[in-house]
């Protein structure tokens, strides 16, 4: 009887990990499907803000779907704003910490604004997940490879110093 309250902890956090890894595995409401299939159209059509809106409004719908963040973090790295799909990649990871679309995802978002050290973790933990020829794997690595895109120069960065007339 020493072991009874242990071996019930036990049983109680094998039943919430494997709830919470089901509840992982579960299809979208349809209507948030809809909506999702719309935002995949968008952004293969290359309208990344009718793709961001369409993805967006899947997630109103429904916020317990952890794979729309996924959709939003591929769209806003398509549209450039590696910050805020690094936003949505963290928040994909917060909700399932092993999912290798996110940490790939994630990786690829550091890599093109410049953070290839951060990057490079970010591989080295997909490579020690699935290892070194699964999908994640090549594309992150292809993403450091490219390295960070160019950065715009605003107007004020591009005009030069004007001489001093006395």
């Amino acid at each position: 009887m020493r072991f009874a309250p242990a071996a019930a902890a036990l049983s109680l956090a094998f039943a919430m990990t494997a709830s919470v890894s089901y509840g992982q595995m579960r299809d979208p409401d349809p209507r948030a499907g809809m909506l999702i299939a719309q935002g995949e159209a968008s952004l293969n059509a290359g309208d990344t803000q009718g793709a961001i809106d369409a993805f967006e409004a899947a997630l109103a719908v429904d916020p317990g779907y952890t794979p729309i963040f996924l959709h939003l973090g591929e769209a806003a790295r398509a549209d450039e704003l590696q910050g805020k799909a690094i936003r949505y990649y963290r928040e994909a990871l917060d909700r399932d910490p092993g999912n290798l679309a996110a940490i790939s995802g994630e990786g690829a978002a550091m890599a093109e604004k410049g953070a290839l050290e951060k990057a490079r973790l970010n591989l080295a933990k997909v490579q020690s997940l699935c290892g070194e020829n699964c999908p994640e794997t090549r594309e992150l690595a292809a993403a450091i490879a490219a390295g960070p895109h160019t950065q715009v120069l605003t107007a004020e960065a591009n005009i030069e110093p004007q001489p001093q007339q006395n």
